[in-house]
């Protein structure tokens, strides 16, 4: 097995007091690959997709013009790193891929605006499509990048697990009950799980519309092995290469 295969997921998995099918992603396939109009959203079942930037790399950066809005090209120019550039291609395209293939448009047609935010009312709260249609998450770590579509709010979020010295000073902004889960833990294995526990929150609070401006520390989510679900969301963890977590969250 490659290791940007992963693993085959279970049939379902519990988050809450609700199971849904395991969140498997599917790689997308590079272009100029054509991209089949997908199925039609479905409630609580988020479609996933993974880009891995070595796959993607050069067709991204040979389309990028014909697919990318000004905005976006402007922004991939302001990563200072070529890896970094390279993902942020990558993620974009593939976004606009899928999102024009559910729209029935070139992804080039596709016109995303900024929802007000729920804390202030501002223009910086979940990325939305101008003219309605199904909701959408977007993360990248380098080298992988992780896409939903989904009925309803959804975030998602991936991360590459952090090396052992980073974890104790980050865990001093979790919600008190997560770093005392971390604590608890053999130090060999908190590295995947303040990853673990970190992708489902931020993946929470993308779908919220906040992200990171709000308090990490307010929710729990939990670092253990079954996500902690907050009050009208599903939260599920998602297979992906080793070395990374990533997990989905979308509200019923």
């Amino acid at each position: 097995m490659s290791p940007l295969t992963p693993a085959p997921p279970p049939e379902v998995y519990a988050s809450g007091h609700a199971a849904l099918p395991y969140p498997f992603p599917a790689p997308l396939p590079p272009l100029p690959a054509a991209l089949p109009r997908p199925p039609g959203v479905r409630p609580l079942r988020p479609g996933l997709w993974l880009v891995a930037t070595d796959t993607h790399r050069d067709s991204a950066a040979r389309y990028a013009p014909l697919v990318l809005d000004a905005a976006e090209l402007a922004r991939a120019e302001e990563f200072r790193r070529p890896g970094d550039r390279a993902t942020y291609l990558c993620a974009h395209v593939g976004l606009r891929r899928l999102l024009g293939a559910h729209l029935g448009v070139a992804p080039r047609a596709v016109v995303v605006e900024r929802a007000p935010c729920p804390c202030c009312g501002g223009a910086h709260g979940r990325p939305v499509l101008a003219d309605g249609g199904p909701h959408f998450s977007l993360s990248h770590c380098e080298g992988l990048s992780l896409i939903a579509v989904a009925a309803t709010p959804v975030g998602v979020d991936i991360e590459r697990v952090p090396a052992p010295h980073l974890v104790t000073e980050a865990a001093e902004v979790l919600h008190p009950a997560e770093s005392a889960e971390l604590a608890a833990l053999d130090g060999a294995h908190r590295p995947a799980a303040f990853a673990r526990v970190w992708t489902r929150k931020e993946a929470y609070l993308k779908g919220l519309g906040v992200g990171l401006g709000a308090d990490p520390a307010a929710t729990y989510v939990g670092a253990g092995p079954t996500p902690s679900a907050p009050p009208g969301w599903l939260l599920t963890d998602v297979p992906v290469p080793s070395g990374h977590r990533a997990a989905v969250a979308v509200r019923r």
